[in-house]
C-alpha cells in the first residue's frame, strides 16, 4: 500500500492545525483522496483500493471531532466502494473516486453561499452580533447581511489558544465590517449590547447538541440569560452520524505547551496539570436555529437532517476498514 507523499502532507497540515475550520478541513480531505487516486502508482483495481482505503484511514485518524472530516472521507469512499464492488475498471474507479471529491468540494462551497443567504434573512439592520472563534459558515452570514446593506457590527472573541478569534476579526475588517476584538472572558460583559450570537460548529449530534470551539457553550448560555437568539451556522455533512446509535463524540485534547510555552511550563510545580480541550458541548436549549445549506431548523430537526443525509453510512463499516 503506499500513500502518496502530498496526502501525508495534508494529514500532518490537519492534525498540527495548520488547516483548521471543519468546512476547510472536509475540503482539504476529499482533495487530498483526489490526489491519492490521481497520483496513485496502482496497476490494478484491488492495489487502488488498498492505497485509497489507506489514504482515507491515515486523513480519518488526524483529528477526533470535528466530524466534517469522517463525512468528506465517507462522501468519496462510498462511491469509490461501490464502483469498485461491481467491477469497475481501474480507470472508471479512478474516475469515480476523483469526481466524488469534486462533487464534494463544489457541494461545500455553494453550501455556504446558501446559508449566508438563509442566515443573513434574520440579521436587522443595526444588528451587533456576536461570534466565537473561525466559522467560514458564520462569517457567510455576516458577509451577506452586510451585502444586503445591513449596517452590521460585529463583537469577535479572541478564543484562546489558538487565537482563531484573530482571523475572523481581520476577514471582517477588510470585508469592511466594523469589528470590536474581545478577550474570552469579556463575552458577558458585552451581551448585553449585542443582539444576536452567530457561531458555526464541528459537529452537532442527534439531539441537536453543538460541538464548537471551547468557549462555545457559555457564549451560548449567556445569551439565553440575556434572550438572545444563538444561531449557528453549519452545512449538512456536519451532523454526526454515529450519535444516531448512541455513539458520544469524543472531545480532543491539545498539548498543554498551547496554552503555557513549553519553557515556562517546565518551570512550574509538577503537581499543576495543564488541561486544553479543543471543544465544548452546547446543549440543544442554547440554541435557537441551525441555518444549514438546506434550510434554518431548530435543534430538534437534527435527526431529519441526518436520517435523510447518512441513513446508509449506519448499514456499513467504514468503506476504509471493510
Amino acid at each position: 500500500m503506499t500513500v502518496v507523499r502530498e496526502v501525508l502532507e495534508i494529514a500532518e497540515e490537519i492534525r498540527n492545525m495548520k488547516i483548521r475550520g471543519a468546512g476547510k478541513i472536509a475540503r482539504s480531505a476529499a482533495y487530498a483522496l483526489q490526489i491519492q487516486a490521481e497520483k496513485s502508482s496502482a496497476t490494478n483495481t484491488d492495489e487502488f483500493w488498498k492505497d485509497m482505503k489507506a489514504a482515507a484511514k491515515v486523513l480519518y485518524e488526524t483529528r477526533p471531532t470535528a466530524v466534517s472530516l469522517p463525512n468528506a472521507l465517507r462522501y468519496v469512499m462510498h462511491r469509490g466502494k461501490v464502483a469498485y464492488a461491481s467491477s469497475a475498471s481501474l480507470d472508471q474507479l479512478r474516475f469515480v473516486v476523483v469526481n466524488a471529491a469534486k462533487e464534494f468540494i463544489h457541494n461545500s462551497e455553494k453550501s455556504l453561499e446558501r446559508i449566508g443567504d438563509y442566515g443573513a434573512k434574520r440579521v436587522e439592520n443595526g444588528d451587533v452580533i456576536m461570534t466565537h472563534c473561525h466559522s467560514k459558515a458564520a462569517i457567510s452570514v455576516m458577509k451577506r447581511a452586510w451585502d444586503m446593506g445591513k449596517g452590521i457590527k460585529v463583537i469577535v472573541t479572541e478564543t484562546r489558544p489558538r487565537w482563531q478569534g484573530k482571523i475572523t476579526a481581520k476577514e471582517l475588517a477588510d470585508y469592511g465590517i466594523p469589528v470590536i476584538y474581545v478577550v474570552d472572558s469579556a463575552a458577558r460583559h458585552y451581551m448585553k449590547m449585542t443582539d444576536k450570537v452567530v457561531m458555526g460548529a464541528d459537529s452537532i449530534t442527534v439531539n441537536g447538541a453543538v460541538i464548537n470551539k471551547i468557549g462555545t457553550a457559555l457564549i451560548a448560555l449567556t445569551a439565553k440569560e440575556h434572550r438572545i437568539w444563538t444561531m449557528i451556522a453549519a452545512e449538512t455533512y456536519k451532523f454526526h452520524p454515529e450519535t444516531m446509535l448512541g455513539q458520544l463524540v469524543e472531545i480532543e485534547m491539545r498539548d498543554p505547551t498551547e496554552v503555557i510555552p513549553k519553557e515556562e511550563l517546565e518551570t512550574w510545580p509538577k503537581n499543576i496539570e495543564v488541561w486544553n480541550p479543543a471543544f465544548d458541548v452546547t446543549p440543544p436549549e442554547y440554541v435557537d436555529v441551525i441555518i444549514t445549506e438546506r434550510g434554518i431548523i431548530p435543534p430538534s430537526a437534527a435527526i431529519d437532517i441526518l436520517k435523510e443525509e447518512f441513513g446508509w453510512a449506519l448499514k456499513y463499516r467504514e468503506p476504509w476498514e471493510d
